[in-house]
């Protein structure tokens, strides 16, 4: 029977590091790799049973667009025969990696983009060869202190200015220099630290694979190549679980877009040298899970499931009567002086972005998706969604296991519900990392509750 088949598994990772000068995006114009900190890799993780092969492939990369993910999958499909929907590929969402698409002014570095497509599948290959006898385990735990909601409502005179629009915000992300004018951050946060962990049937770690809704720390300067705190968990909890050189940890991003470190009323709580607090981090979120390893429930015969779909969501696109007024900005600008932020830098960059998405289509396909190990199901957005979104989703699978990977298998940037979209603030502004109609993330959360149950 399905459920008694025995489970396999097998990790590999490949170093995905740029040479210096590649192109870097993650911020408003371009940035080019001056200094290594830590290195890049595509890392891999592949679970089997004699009826199914499923794939996770998680990259140290800001993100990859859906037509990138979407050829890599079909070269792992003709390649290895894992089909797209057991496939699982997303992005830490560091913002220390080069560029395979353009963001705002930052462009693509095409010669990157090409080799890492590469190694993604030869990271997949190495694993499903190295697969061996397993066991699975899935935990949880809570770690709220590193997790604010970074967009606050404001006191009455203070003005968050839409760069888009020209009008007044509601509230203001990363209120930075505003400190005391700071009311209060306005949503949830998702405190669960989940985790899937693997073992070889005679008690060897082989992996684990964690789940945490915390953006990216940026504790570096520009230019400099780093794994962020992504990368520093996984050292860390090889160490603290006292695996072997074989061992993979791996860190995936939840449900962050609206979420951050950046403590605006208490800036002195971490560390501030270079790289200090994102390890700080990594280390700690280590540490709650080999705490209570030991409480793990191993399961040497999950079953294995997986079921993707593209749901067609409409754009959100400037009018033909606004374009006139972005062109006059455009005319205005001088983009080769764009170094640092400010209302007019920011207008000149948004007003450029009205052009650009006015040409993208109506509606486009967006990727959901669906993982299940045993009892624990594991769901997949294209895009940076909300901690609520996360929540209901959660909520959704009741007393079941769950966790949702974002920035996976495509990238639109983000997605807000409907409500903080008429909010304001630098997730909803309009542009190409943030596109997609009002109602987009009800459609899709609804969409991939379904494939949940």
């Amino acid at each position: 029977m399905k459920n008694k088949q025995k489970l396999k598994a097998g990790v590999a990772k490949v170093n995905v590091t740029p040479v210096l000068g590649t192109v870097m995006n993650g911020d408003f114009v371009n940035h080019y790799a001056q200094r290594k900190h830590s290195d890049l890799f595509a890392k891999a993780l592949v679970l089997s049973n004699k009826e199914t092969t499923i794939a996770f492939a998680v990259v140290d990369i800001c993100m990859m667009d859906k037509d990138f993910v979407d050829q890599v999958k079909k070269d792992i499909n003709d390649s290895l025969g894992i089909s797209k929907e057991h496939i699982i590929i997303s992005s830490t969402h560091t913002h220390g990696a080069p560029s395979i698409a353009g963001l705002l002014l930052a462009s693509l570095d095409v010669v990157y983009r090409n080799k890492l497509a590469k190694n993604i599948v030869e990271a997949v290959r190495l694993a499903k060869e190295n697969l061996k006898d397993a066991k699975f385990a899935y935990g949880s735990v809570d770690a709220p202190e590193h997790l604010l909601c970074r967009r606050y409502l404001m006191q009455d005179d203070y003005t968050a200015i839409n760069p888009v629009t020209g009008l007044a915000d509601k509230i203001k992300t990363n209120p930075g220099g505003a400190e005391d004018k700071i009311i209060k951050s306005i949503a949830p946060v998702d405190p669960e630290l989940s985790f899937i962990a693997v073992k070889s049937i005679d008690d060897e770690w082989i992996s684990l694979l964690a789940n945490y809704s915390l953006h990216y720390v940026g504790d570096w300067p520009d230019g400099t190549i780093t794994s962020d705190y992504f990368g520093e968990f996984s050292k860390a909890i090889q160490e603290g679980l006292n695996a072997n050189e074989e061992f993979l940890g791996i860190m995936t991003n939840g449900t962050s877009g609206d979420v951050n470190i950046w403590d605006f009323n208490n800036p002195g709580r971490y560390p501030k040298e270079f790289h200090k607090k994102s390890e700080f981090i990594g280390k700690d979120l280590a540490h709650k899970i080999v705490e209570m390893a030991s409480q793990l429930e191993w399961n040497t015969s999950p079953s294995l499931f997986g079921e993707y779909k593209d749901v067609i969501v409409k754009t959100r696109k400037p009018s033909k009567e606004e374009l006139p007024l972005f062109e006059e900005v455009l005319e205005q600008a001088n983009y080769e002086t764009i170094l640092s932020l400010n209302d007019e830098t920011r207008k000149q960059i948004y007003a450029r972005e009205q052009l650009l998405l006015s040409e993208y289509p109506d509606e486009i396909a967006f990727p959901i998706q669906v993982l299940k190990i045993g009892d624990c199901t594991i769901g997949a957005l294209g895009g940076e969604f909300f901690s609520e979104t996360g929540l209901n989703l959660k909520k959704e699978a009741g007393s079941n296991p769950y966790f949702t990977i974002t920035i996976a298998n495509g990238y639109v940037g983000y997605v807000p519900p409907k409500h903080e979209i008429a909010n304001g603030g630098y997730e909803t502004w309009r542009c190409r990392t943030s596109f997609l109609a009002e109602d987009a993330e009800e459609l899709i959360s609804n969409q991939l509750k379904a494939l949940i149950n």
